[in-house]
């Protein structure tokens, strides 16, 4: 049987054996993109003077998004090579990236990339919370390989993400109406992470409850 596209569902024993890959190599493939943008935005003039053809795209943020689309293309290709499959959030984020970045640079108008993580975000929280509707925890797409959780757990965790991706949607949208597209790209970069990373610290009691790893732990220590 050929192997799925996409990543496989959590629930599926194959996917941890199949589709495992270095959790550092994860995070570089996901967060280098986003550092290639913001490097290219910072130096966009420095890049040009290096890579003349770079003066085709525009003004700095015109090269920082077409630079940024070539690296979302790499990291999508580094991980269908290291795993054969396409992970689910990347990929929609990617298709966006794409679509948007490229009205951005035909129409020389940079509010199509600012755009960009107000759609992502909004079809994230979407997705999430229509997933709960329907009786599905989708979170675990993302965190299985780091969480173990019961369904209960899943279910809490997914709500929240959910609300936390629409109100990064929110923040995105007060930031790039109401900012300088230098301040949007700096916020982007190094506003949205702590405060993503801050928002996932805070769920560590809920994932501590419903650990799966803890509970077996538990009911071991009780069975002796």
């Amino acid at each position: 049987m050929n192997p799925p596209i996409l990543e496989r569902d959590p629930s599926d024993p194959q996917k941890e054996k199949k589709e495992g890959v270095n959790p550092v190599l994860k995070l570089v493939l996901e967060l280098g993109p986003l550092l290639v943008f913001f490097f290219a935005n910072a130096r966009g003039e420095w890049l040009v003077q290096k890579f003349p053809v770079l003066g085709e795209f525009g003004g700095p943020i015109f090269v920082a998004t077409g630079l940024f689309m070539a690296a979302t293309a790499i990291a999508l290709i580094a991980s269908w090579l290291l795993t054969r499959t396409l992970p689910i959030m990347p990929m929609v984020s990617g298709v966006v990236v794409f679509i948007f970045g490229a009205l951005t640079l035909y129409l020389q108008d940079d509010i199509f990339i600012k755009m960009k993580p107000t759609i992502v975000n909004t079809l994230f929280g979407g997705v999430l919370l229509g997933g709960l509707y329907f009786g599905r925890s989708l979170l675990g797409y993302v965190f299985d390989s780091a969480f173990k959780l019961d369904a209960e757990g899943w279910r809490k965790l997914t709500f929240r993400w959910g609300l936390f991706f629409l109100f990064l949607a929110i923040v995105n949208e007060v930031v790039w109406r109401n900012f300088s597209t230098d301040a949007w790209v700096t916020f982007k970069v190094w506003g949205i992470m702590p405060i993503t990373l801050l928002f996932t610290f805070s769920q560590m009691p809920l994932i501590l409850r419903h650990s799966l790893d803890d509970k077996a732990s538990g009911e071991e220590k009780a069975g002796k």
